[in-house]
């Protein structure tokens, strides 16, 4: 199947989320009462609601997203570049307005595709998500509802390296590292993204670090694809 599919006509996707509010006291009585029944039946150990609000992050309910950034292999002068370009800040609305734009132009193109690391599960659904609660009208891309599985235009590496092994989670770290791919983890990782976007008001960094997973990714299904790896230098922000 992948020999099918032109590495150049993919969209590489990641994203960083943040708990909504930077502390539980923050929240009002409805949504800390809210949070207080999701963390119950999700906490693992023993800790009070407000200290598993640094979980909040991880679903769309309770956290925002503050950036996205978004990744084309491109042809030039003989070689592959890549391309990459985030959407990031405060404002979560204009961040997904401009991303959806983005991502409705691209796959206008017959033939595209969107890719992750376990995307299926988190980013996209987590993005449609966030654009219903903003009131912004879904990619035709991200609106699945409907549709048959080969209309669905998702790659997701995480299930690439499954084989049919539903059960088995293998993290992007570790296959980065087993498959010799350098690893974008020479900063934060991301249980520290709140913690920048809170303490350090740090977006751009959370954005490089971002780019970063978008590059290895792709450098990703390059491999599982059986072709060259980008060179690292070729990687132009835009």
């Amino acid at each position: 199947m992948l020999n099918q599919i032109s590495s150049e006509k993919i969209m590489f996707i990641d994203i960083e989320t943040v708990p909504q509010h930077r502390d539980f006291e923050n929240l009002d009585e409805t949504m800390q009462a809210l949070w207080e029944n999701k963390s119950a039946k999700t906490a693992r150990g023993e800790v009070t609601p407000a200290e598993d609000y640094a979980r909040a992050g991880i679903y769309a309910e309770f956290g925002k997203i503050v950036c996205i950034s978004a990744g084309f292999i491109k042809p030039e002068n003989g070689t592959r570049t890549f391309r990459v370009k985030s959407f990031f800040g405060h404002d979560e609305q204009k961040l997904l307005q401009e991303f959806a734009s983005a991502l409705n132009s691209f796959t206008a193109i017959p033939g595209t595709n969107i890719c992750g690391h376990n995307v299926k599960e988190f980013d996209f659904p987590y993005i449609a998500r966030r654009m219903i609660v903003n009131s912004l009208p879904l990619p035709d891309i991200l609106d699945v509802a409907g549709k048959k599985p080969w209309e669905v235009k998702f790659i997701d590496t995480l299930d690439l390296w499954k084989f049919g092994d539903y059960k088995h989670y293998t993290s992007l770290n570790l296959l980065t590292h087993i498959l010799g791919i350098p690893s974008p983890k020479d900063d934060i990782d991301g249980s520290e993204v709140a913690r920048v976007y809170y303490e350090e008001n740090d977006v751009e960094r959370i954005a490089r670090y971002c780019e970063k997973d978008v590059l290895a990714t792709a450098q990703l299904f390059l491999r599982l694809k059986g072709e060259p790896l980008l060179d690292p230098e070729k990687v132009k922000s835009v």
